[in-house]
């Protein structure tokens, strides 16, 4: 019995290997590498193929190294991209103004500000236009376009803010990127979050400069 099932295993393996012919078969594989090939592709130091990389610029607009670091921390603060922090400007005077703490009727660096006094500056030195150094004068201004929609708030946007009946326009702030914004509480002047309940209750409307 042991016989004859050895022979008809011995009978299968030969129709397998040479009835299909099996060495033509494997000979046909599409390989991309015999084994030698292989061996002298992967281990042997080779020069980089350049047409198979695009170069890519990291400062292709020629920024200087202020510039670039406070692109950077911006973007990282907002969670936006570095390509959409563009208004260098801004950013940069914005930086020199950060965490001065808030002080009625005041405009010094690292002292003292209100908000309005700041928004008014800023604009002159970015923008180069002026405003009224009160809420309600920069409200009432006419070099900017009111509306009060969230959802079309850009970089550089004026926002304004109610706090009491005697008031209807408080205070400003300026809208940056992903719902954060500048302005000013108890804590100074800083970057804010515009969905907390405190600026979304006080919330009016928000300007922008008309287009010239």
């Amino acid at each position: 019995m042991m016989n004859i099932n050895r022979y008809f295993y011995l009978f299968i393996v030969y129709f397998v290997f040479y009835s299909c012919e099996s060495k033509k078969y494997i000979k046909e594989i599409p390989y991309n590498y015999s084994s030698d090939e292989y061996f002298k592709e992967k281990y042997q130091q080779k020069e980089p193929d350049a047409s198979r990389y695009s170069n890519v610029e990291d400062n292709s607009e020629g920024l200087n190294d202020d510039t670039l670091r406070v692109k950077e921390k911006y973007s990282i603060i907002l969670g936006a991209m570095p390509k959409d922090i563009r208004n260098y400007k801004l950013y940069a005077y914005l930086d020199e103004w950060l965490e001065t703490p808030y002080k009625e009727n005041m405009l010094e660096k690292g002292v003292g500000v209100e908000t309005s006094y700041f928004v008014q500056a800023l604009y002159s030195d970015v923008y180069g236009v002026t405003f009224s150094k009160t809420p309600d004068g920069i409200f009432r201004s006419k070099n900017i376009q009111l509306f009060t929609g969230r959802t079309f708030l850009q970089e550089g946007d004026i926002l304004f803010f109610r706090y009491d009946k005697m008031h209807p326009i408080s205070d400003v702030g300026i809208y940056l990127h992903h719902d954060r914004i500048v302005a000013c509480t108890s804590k100074g002047l800083n970057i804010y979050d515009f969905n907390d309940e405190y600026f979304q209750l006080r919330y009016v409307a928000a300007g922008r400069l008309k287009q010239k």
